[in-house]
């Protein structure tokens, strides 16, 4: 059952831009990192932003670094990723993801996220 909600996603050409969102029905965050991830069939599913929600502790991918974006509206649980100079490559369908307490690691592990949505396409055309 998935408990948080992901929108946003589109098809956009290369070089474009697009706004995600994801949310928590019913909840407001008091101290939850949320993730970004994104996958293609046949690959791993791969972080690509973070943010712990106490202090606006942002880390990124660096496949993303200056291109994408994570923001929240603090406590509500709202996250966005903003990703822009888009590429195919960038394609996928893209999932947001949480676990109370801050960001651990110095990657982006899917087995620390037990909170997850049911993801949201994102298609860039060349």
């Amino acid at each position: 059952q998935a408990h948080l909600v992901e929108s946003g996603g589109g098809s956009v050409q290369a070089g474009g831009a697009l706004s995600l969102s994801c949310t928590r029905p019913g909840y407001a965050n008091h101290g939850d990192c949320v993730a970004w991830f994104r996958q293609v069939p046949g690959k791993e599913r791969e972080g690509v932003a973070r943010i712990y929600s106490r202090d606006g502790t942002t880390e990124y991918a660096a496949s993303v670094k200056g291109r994408f974006t994570i923001s929240q509206d603090h406590p509500k649980y709202l996250v966005f990723l903003q990703v822009s100079s888009l590429s195919p490559d960038d394609s996928g369908t893209y999932y947001c993801a949480a676990r109370p307490g801050p960001c651990i690691g110095g990657s982006f592990r899917k087995g620390d996220f037990a909170i997850w949505g049911q993801g949201t396409q994102v298609t860039v055309s060349s």
